[in-house]
Parts: C-alpha cells; sequence; structure tokens
C-alpha cells in the first residue's frame, strides 16, 4: 500500500525498527548518518537498500528538513556503496519513491540501488 509523503514520521516502520536493531538486517555499509543493507525481497541479482539514520519520511522531506551533514553523509554512503560494490561499470539505477503516486510504501526515506543485470526501460509508455 503507497503511502502520504506528506504524513508524519512512524516510529512503528520497518526501517526504524532496523535503525533500532529490533530486525536484523544484512549490512553492506554504513556512517553517522546512513544505512545500506540488502533488500529482504531483491528486484535484480544486486538490490541495496540506503537509509537515513534520522526521522524522514520521503526525499522530500529529507532534503527540505536534513542538515548538511546528513545530506552529505547519505549521498556519500549510496556513492560508496555502489563502488565498493563494483556497479558503475556496467551501470546501475537508484530510485527512491516519494508519495502515493510514486509508490512509496515505508515512510522513511529509502533509495534502492540495482544492479547486476540491464534493467530496462525506466518507465512504461501509458
Amino acid at each position: 500500500m503507497a503511502i502520504d509523503a506528506t504524513q508524519p514520521y512512524d516510529d512503528d516502520n520497518i526501517f526504524a525498527k532496523i535503525l533500532r536493531g529490533e530486525i536484523p538486517n544484512q549490512t553492506v555499509y554504513e556512517n553517522d548518518h546512513a544505512l545500506a543493507f540488502h533488500d529482504i525481497n531483491p528486484q535484480a541479482p544486486h538490490h541495496i537498500l540506503v537509509i537515513p539514520k534520522g526521522r524522514y519520511v520521503s526525499w522530500d522531506d529529507f532534503s527540505a528538513n536534513a542538515t548538511e551533514s546528513e545530506i552529505v553523509g547519505f549521498v556519500h554512503a549510496v556513492g560508496h556503496v555502489a563502488r565498493s560494490a563494483g556497479m558503475v561499470e556496467p551501470g546501475y539505477r537508484l530510485l527512491a519513491n516519494v508519495g502515493k503516486d510514486g509508490h512509496q510504501e515505508v515512510p522513511h526515506l529509502h533509495v534502492h540501488i540495482f544492479a547486476g543485470k540491464p534493467l530496462g526501460p525506466m518507465l512504461l509508455k501509458g
């Protein structure tokens, strides 16, 4: 079920529970502002999620309200994960869903990193 990206932060969302250590994960990378881990339902041979450690519902919320150090740390984490996993060549895709129309399912900002096969066109026409 897609969520409204303008809703208040929900401390019971799955990513908040992962950050608190209540749900285990396969950590790939961590810094002061971000955590990266393997998706439990991968949509590509390599599918990693990167989440900020702060309480941000969406990309919009994060870009409007995060500190400069949080933004730098998060963006650094995304790039570090892609480089460390050898995704830069032949390529990878970043995806951050926002709101109902963007089909955001968890009310905590997260970026998907997909790689490991040709990923096809971004959107289907129609």
